[in-house]
This record gives C-alpha cells, structure tokens and sequence, in this order.
C-alpha cells in the first residue's frame, strides 16, 4: 500500500511540476505579446468569471463530494453503478453550466460592468472586457466535464492522465497565443481573441484527453438523470460544503480584481505575481500534503491523536523549511525575478515594476497557503467539514474588509498584502483549532524551527541581496541573456548561504528537506 502511494504521489507531483513550469511558460508567452496593457486586463477580468464558478462549483464538488461516492460506489456496488452515477453527474453538470453559460452570456455587459467598475469611463477595454466574457463563458462547461471524469478516473486510481490534463491546457493556451497573436494582428482581428481561444481549445482537450482511458476502464455514456437517485442526491449534498471549503482563495481573487480594475496594468500585474507566488504553493505544499495526508486520514480513522500530532508536527516542519525561505527570496529578488523571466516585447520595464510590486506583498501568503494544504484536510478525515468552512467564511469577510481598507492607501498592492494577511490568518484559526482538537501541535518545537529557519532565511536574504547588487556593478546590462544569468547566479550564492546557516544553526528540517528532495530526484 505505501508503495503504491508513493508511486502515485510521484507521478502526481511529477504532473503538478510539469503544469506548473507550463503555466510559467504560458504566462511568459503571454505577458510578451500583450504585457500589462488593456488588453491583458480585459482577459483577466473575462476569465475570473468562468473560473470562479469552475473553482466553487465543479471542481469543489468534484474533490469534496463526487469521488469518494463514486469510489465507494464502484467498491460496493460495482462499475456498473458507478458508471451510472458518474453519468448522471456528468449530465447534471452539462445542464446546470449550459444555463449558467447562457446567462453569463445574456448578461456579459452588466457583469462587466460590475466587476470592471474602473473600465467603465474606457469604452473600448469595457467592450472588450464583454467581448471576451462572452467567448470564454463556454470554458466552464469545459472544465465542468473534465473535472467529472478526472474525479471517476482517480476513484478508480487512474491518476496520470487527469494529472497531466492541465498540463495539457497550458500547452493549447500557449500555442494558440504563439501562433493566433501575430495571425490576428495581421488580419486586423482583436488579437486578445488569440487567448480565448487557447482557453477554449485548452479546456476541450482536457476532457478529450481522458475519454480513451474512461473506455478502456469501461465507461460509456448514459443519457440518464434521476434526481431521487441516492448517489446523485449524496453529491448535491455535499457539494455545498465542498465548495464553500475551497471559496476564500478564489473569492478573494475575484474582490481582487473588481478593485484593480481601477489602476491601468493592475488585474494583469496581480495575475501574473499570484500565479508565480503560487508556484512554489503548488509544488512545496502539494508536495508535504501528499506524503502527509494518507497518514493523518489513517491515524485520525484510529483515532490516534499521538501519532497525528508527530505527523503534523513534521510536516508543518518541512513545510516551513521550504516555504520560509521561498517567501524571503522572492520579496528580496522580486524585481530580478520579474525582469528575467517577463521583460521582453510588449512586457517593459514599467510592466515589471507593476509586477514586482505586486510579488512583494503577494509573497508573505505562502506560509499560510502551504499550512492550509495540510491543516485543513485534518479536519476532514476527522469528519468535520464544517470547521474549515466557517474559518474559509471568516477569512473572506476579514480579506473583504482589509482589502477595501489597504486599496484606499496602497492601491492595488494592497489587495495582494490585504491577501497575504488573510492566507496566514486563515492558517492561524485553523492551527489553533486543530490544536484543541488533537491536544496540541507540539507547538513549542514548531516554534523553534520557524525561528531557527527564519534566522536562516535572514541570512540567505543578505546574500541574495548583496549578491545582486555585486553582480549588476560587474555584469551590466540588460540583455535577457545576462539577466538570466545574473539571476541563477544571485539564487546559487543565496542558497549557499542558507545551507551554511542551516548547517551552522543545526536545523533538523533542512536535512529532512535535502533528504526529500534528493529522493524526488532518485539522488
């Protein structure tokens, strides 16, 4: 069983990393044909839309509620019954999207208006904002199906496929932006529709992707829905819960983008800076969450509090051995690691400014992302959904709250810092709750380590900063060549410089992270 587990949490993880380098690239190619002028804005307000519905309503339901009825299904009544359930919630999905595709279709101009206020005295972004709803509405069917189908592939173990199936997208998004773009401009057609289309065909190849593997398990579509069927009434049940659970990231996004829309390059600068503080998120607290989880789900169905303390405690360890760190070097090197992967073509130094800013106060939210990765499902393989619920709506009303207050001071750098603060109160409530529940964290250890790492990290910081500035006065320039290579040589000597003071202050967690790492890599 072990063995299996970890084999599939490297296949996943190997998937999550390669998405996630894709989706870099795909920023990358994007942010060089449209940077952060009107046009990046405009795509980003039409894709928060669709993607907010596909965060709460399809994928949410998918991980909170359809999978594990389907597993159970398909163990204790066959496949022929899970086929049938899977059917019917895929059926439920298209009409439930299709109506809401059509009504974000009717209604493109008023939610633009709504959720674009500050484009409404600029006519031509404010027709482009409703243009592209339009066309990217469809996306949330697309998605819908998708995560249907990557929910019964992984109820029956079938990981790979609907692991690598974002990966899958960013590659028609990128190719499409590559190819459309200069295509479009040419023929004198919008060129932002470039990016709709790699959305559409993005989101259409996910879904195609995983049919032959359905069929090769036997799946075959039914055009059945019985809404007094037990299963079907099961997941609508818990698809509440399961959305509400994962909303506060993505309604904070959303917030996000309405107040930006005041602040020309603002919702692409926060897209772009979530998205790259996001990386590390995705490949650090996936990476504890998968090793840990299946643990703590079999030491809470034991109710072994003990043994879920030591868990979490290592676990919080080795996540913030990785993450600290990761928060300190991107605010210290925020502007070099913007200029190097970014600035080319349509994305200049201005752009790279608007992100950088951005990173800089997006950056302190990775602790808290990371700890929520692994506290928040405690609570759910304990059987209590309704925790992490109530602490989500909480987080939401004090990221409202401060969002509305740090965008009146600091524009839209305050929605990234008013969404750092919120990430790292929602992991706080979470941490002290579980700690009632479980008797503890081993809280004074945890403590130790973070002071220890984040001494360490201070060290790394002094490094990554006096070597950038040693390196810009000896290689100057600003070739994409040269930053790149200023770049990789400021993060070697930064993490040296980490090691050495991890190694100097005896920190436990830096040898458990090399060890992890180096056995990712089959070193």
């Amino acid at each position: 069983m072990s063995g299996r587990l970890a084999r599939s949490a490297g296949g996943i993880g190997l998937a999550t990393l390669t998405s996630r380098v894709l989706g870099l690239v795909r920023d990358v190619v994007q942010s060089a044909y449209f940077g952060t002028g009107a046009a990046a804005d405009a795509f980003g307000v039409a894709t928060r839309i669709p993607t907010l519905l596909r965060d709460l309503f399809a994928e949410g339901a998918m991980s909170a509620a359809f999978v594990p009825t389907f597993t159970r299904y398909a163990t204790r009544q066959g496949l022929a019954s899970a086929w049938r359930l899977g059917a019917q919630v895929i059926n439920a999905l298209l009409i439930v999207t299709a109506m809401l595709v059509v009504v974000g279709i009717l209604l493109a101009e008023p939610l633009a208006r709504y959720y674009a206020p500050g484009y409404v005295d600029q006519p031509d972004k404010l027709a482009l904002t409703v243009l592209l709803t339009r066309i990217n509405m469809p996306f949330l069917t697309l998605i819908a199906v998708a995560a249907a189908m990557m929910g019964m592939l992984n109820g029956l173990r079938r990981f790979m496929v609907p692991a690598m199936s974002p990966a899958l997208y960013n590659v028609f998004f990128i190719a499409s932006t590559a190819i459309l773009t200069p295509i479009f401009m040419d023929m004198g057609i919008e060129p932002a529709l470039a990016l709709s289309a790699g959305m559409l065909s993005g989101g259409l190849a996910q879904v195609l992707i995983q049919v032959p593997t359905l069929r090769r398990e036997g799946y075959r579509h039914q055009w059945v829905l019985d809404a007094r069927d037990s299963g079907v009434r099961e997941v609508l049940v818990l698809m509440g819960p399961g959305s509400i659970g994962v909303a506060a990231a993505q309604v904070n996004l959303l917030v996000n983008t309405i107040l930006a829309t005041g602040d020309d390059g603002g919702v692409s600068a926060l897209q772009y800076a979530f998205r790259l503080m996001y990386m590390p998120i995705g490949i650090i607290g996936v990476s504890v969450a998968t090793a840990a989880i299946p643990e703590l789900a079999r030491q809470a169905a034991d109710d072994n509090r003990e043994a879920m303390r030591s868990t979490l405690s290592w676990s919080l360890r080795l996540m913030l051995m990785l993450s600290v760190p990761a928060t300190a070097g991107l605010m210290v090197l925020a502007a070099p690691i913007i200029e190097a992967i970014f600035q080319r073509r349509a994305f200049d130094a201005d752009s790279t400014l608007l992100v950088a800013s951005a990173l800089l106060f997006y950056a302190p939210g990775i602790v808290g992302y990371s700890i929520v990765k692994i506290a928040s499902p405690c609570f759910y393989a304990m059987k209590d959904a309704r925790t992490p619920i109530i602490v989500s709506l909480i987080t939401i009303g004090v990221n409202l709250v401060l969002n509305l207050a740090l965008y009146a001071v600091m524009g839209f750098r305050g929605l990234a810092l008013g969404t750092a603060i919120a990430a790292n109160l929602n992991a706080v409530l979470l941490l002290v709750l579980l700690s009632r529940r479980i008797g503890g964290i081993d809280a004074p250890r945890i403590w130790g380590a973070f002071v220890k790492i984040g001494l360490a990290s201070g060290v790394m910081c002094a490094v990554a900063w006096g070597a950038d500035a040693w390196l810009r006065a000896a290689w100057p320039g600003s070739g994409e060549l040269l930053r790149t290579l200023r770049l990789l040589a400021t993060i070697t000597a930064a993490v040296g410089g980490l090691a050495l003071a991890a190694w100097a202050l005896r920190i436990d967690e830096f040898r458990m992270a090399i060890a992890r790492v180096r056995g990712r890599l089959g070193v």
